[in-house]
């Protein structure tokens, strides 16, 4: 009966002890349920498409789906608060684009801290500016339209996704280190400002290469005249940098990313990261970020947070030299 009983006891010991872990290792399990990935931006733009493409991944990987939910609204801020304030738990994420560093200089009373407020995951993908010119306007080259611009100082209007975006920033930039003045033409996003440019409505316009560059493919008639990365990029590699062009310090890169709340367990952030990495590594990823003029990146967590510290001291300078205002 003894020998029994202590038998007995034996089991029951190892069984609740082993049942704590059990719940522990079910508990640790992620994901266990959909993630909701917020791009807080309109359908369609090349962050949005960018992102379907990430959430699809992920969808394959876990088995569990990952829900995109756009959010867009005051000048992204909307959709980021929003992920700012979710609970910590790796099953609400933001899909970044370079607002969310360009909007702190621009936003004294912005909501939260990109830097405070988030854990970062990874680097997805970036991509370049091309300047575009209609033939038109009778220039070749940046140059000749440095010279334009400084003979008719605001003459040239130039087409931008709305004050305060990136590629308002870019144009700004530039201007500032060329020493002109165009003048800016918001539009409601990137989308529009490049239909009323290929529609000949303006003769001006920085876009994104990865809008941009299936219309170029396409025969548009229209004039690219200068890049803004460090390097000739293979997409379009007879048109030069602006370094090249006599205007140094104008590399602008647009990178997208993905965050989480901060305070989100490092397990599931290093989960996510080293799946993403995988992910980038792909063909077909790799493909179709190329045909969007993407470059995908990777890499680490803490690579992210060093790029948002650094975009964030960079346009923060360029807002106070410039005076730039957002109504």
């Amino acid at each position: 009966m003894t020998t029994t009983l202590c038998k007995t006891c034996i089991t029951a010991a190892i069984v609740a002890a082993a049942f704590p872990a059990a719940v522990a290792a079910q508990a640790g399990r992620y994901p266990v349920r959909p993630i909701r990935m917020v791009v807080p931006l309109p359908p369609a733009g090349s962050t949005d498409i960018v992102a379907r493409i990430v959430a699809q991944k992920y969808s394959d990987a876990f088995g569990k789906s990952v829900i995109i939910d756009n959010r867009p609204g005051a000048g992204t801020a909307l959709g980021s608060e929003l992920v700012a304030r979710a609970a910590p738990d790796g099953y609400t994420l933001l899909f970044a684009s370079a607002s969310l560093a360009t909007n702190v200089p621009l936003y004294p009373k912005l909501p939260f801290n990109p830097l405070r407020d988030f854990a970062p995951i990874g680097t997805v993908g970036q991509s370049f500016y091309v300047l575009i010119v209609q033939p038109s306007l009778g220039v070749t080259s940046v140059q000749e339209l440095i010279n334009l611009a400084k003979a008719k100082p605001k003459y040239i209007q130039y087409a931008s996704a709305g004050q305060g975006t990136i590629t308002h920033m870019a144009v700004e930039l530039f201007m500032m280190n060329a020493q002109i003045k165009m003048q800016d033409v918001p539009f409601k996003g990137g989308a529009p400002a490049l239909i009323a440019f290929l529609g000949n409505q303006m003769p001006v316009i920085f876009s994104p290469i990865a809008e941009s560059l299936p219309h170029l493919r396409a025969g548009a008639k229209v004039r690219p005249i200068g890049v803004t990365a460090a390097k000739r990029v293979p997409d379009l590699p007879d048109v030069p940098t602006f370094a090249e062009s006599g205007v140094p310090d104008s590399v602008v890169m647009s990178r997208s990313g993905l965050l989480a709340p901060a305070g989100t367990p490092q397990d599931i952030v290093n989960q996510l990261n080293t799946e993403l990495n995988r992910l980038l590594q792909q063909k077909d990823v790799i493909d179709r970020l190329n045909s969007y003029g993407l470059v995908p990146v990777g890499g680490t967590a803490a690579e992210l947070g060093d790029y948002l510290k650094s975009e964030i001291a960079r346009w923060t300078k360029v807002v106070k030299a410039v005076g730039i205002k957002v109504e």
